[in-house]
């Protein structure tokens, strides 16, 4: 039952009660107006249901002490009090009555309690033979039929919605995996860093100390080497910084993105990049556009750290609906050696984490050839919509 309550909006329940509530109230003002009838037992219970249907409508935690199959069996007695009594209240108020009933259950029900009202009321009318049976009963298998129907497509939605659901819960996981590698990834690289950087000066100083007791013409020479470090780390702070912050497109597409990262590296490194490509097709998705200028942005800077290349080659590809970007270096490689696709990777635990996540939410596909001492290519692709 909850996900009928999540499904079925409250105002829906309170539209339902109101009906109950007007049919009731309906049924015993024709009873009690009618000169055939006396006051009696039916009378009374008509009495006690418009009371209980008029209490619902107004106190809303009375439907979660009355089991929702007891509210179903009262408003199923209702309806056989108002058939009883057709030739003074009408058919229509009737066959509306039968209307309200098939729709509650329909949409507070499954299929088999809907198949149960449907007996139950034909029976009574087949059993008693009240007055305008023969109207009555074709309306009641028609509206059970489309009863039956809408109970069945509100169980696929249910489904569809537990599905949705479940993608959800999975998405939202795979979006914290994705931040604590990030936090993991910026972590390791402020203490490789800047932090490295920090330590190495503030060793220097204390060497700077010593010297200056000892020899202080020795020592300002000292400390001009320490204002050219410090310059140093101020400009790899400011690109170790640079590189945090998200890739901005400009509304130019991914390959002007690209461009600027590697003009960028260009700038930072010393490095001379080529880069080819400047005619493929763009992504049609934007997000997967940021994330290929990340994993970009993430090659480039493992390059300049680690691998000690001379030479880098970066080149972007479309082919049968898909983009590709190849980048490679002449570095020192990995510390392993081989060609490995992203599978492979994530299952040996090897090669850079924050490009196979980005890699994975992309749904793409990852190759990385590692030659110790020689180099290393990375290649993804993606879908291109």
């Amino acid at each position: 039952m909850i996900a009928d309550q999540f499904l079925l909006p409250h105002l829906w329940r309170r539209y339902l009660s109101v009906m109950r509530a007007l049919l009731g109230l309906s049924c015993l003002g024709v009873v009690l107006a009618s000169p055939k009838l006396s006051l009696s037992a039916i009378t009374f219970l008509l009495l006690v249901l418009t009371l209980y249907s008029l209490v619902a409508m107004f106190w809303r935690g009375l439907d979660k002490i009355i089991h929702s199959l007891v509210n179903l069996a009262l408003d199923t007695a209702f309806f056989l009090v108002c058939a009883a009594f057709q030739e003074e209240t009408g058919f229509w108020l009737a066959a509306f009555f039968a209307f309200y009933l098939l729709l509650s259950a329909a949409l507070m029900h499954e299929w088999r309690e809907v198949i149960l009202v449907m007996i139950a009321t034909l029976g009574y009318l087949t059993l008693t033979k009240p007055v305008l049976t023969d109207a009555l009963r074709p309306t009641i298998l028609l509206l059970g039929m489309f009863a039956c129907v809408l109970t069945l497509q509100k169980k696929t939605l249910l489904e569809r919605l537990s599905r949705l659901q479940r993608q959800v819960v999975v998405a939202r996981g795979a979006i914290e995996t994705a931040k604590e590698a990030e936090r993991q990834r910026i972590a390791a690289d402020f203490h490789d860093g800047p932090l490295q950087s920090y330590i190495s000066f503030q060793m220097r100083l204390e060497i700077l100390r010593k010297t200056l007791e000892k020899d202080p013409s020795k020592g300002f020479g000292e400390l001009r080497s320490l204002q050219d470090l410090c310059a140093t780390q101020v400009a790899d702070l400011r690109a170790w910084v640079r590189g945090m912050r998200p890739p901005d497109l400009g509304g130019t597409g991914l390959v002007p993105a690209l461009t600027r990262v590697i003009q960028g590296f260009e700038r930072e490194s010393g490095m001379t990049v080529d880069f080819s490509g400047a005619e493929s097709p763009e992504l049609e998705n934007a997000e997967a556009s940021i994330e290929m200028v990340h994993v970009l942005r993430e090659a480039l800077h493992n390059i300049l750290k680690h691998s000690n290349a001379s030479t880098v080659k970066v080149k972007v590809s479309g082919k049968n609906g898909r983009i590709g970007l190849s980048i490679h270096d002449d570095g020192r490689g990995f510390p392993f050696e081989g060609t490995y696709n992203l599978e492979q990777l994530e299952t040996m635990g090897i090669g850079p984490l924050s490009i196979r996540n980005r890699v994975r939410a992309m749904q793409g596909d990852l190759v990385l050839d590692s030659k110790k001492g020689r180099g290393a290519s990375l290649r993804v692709e993606v879908p291109r919509s």
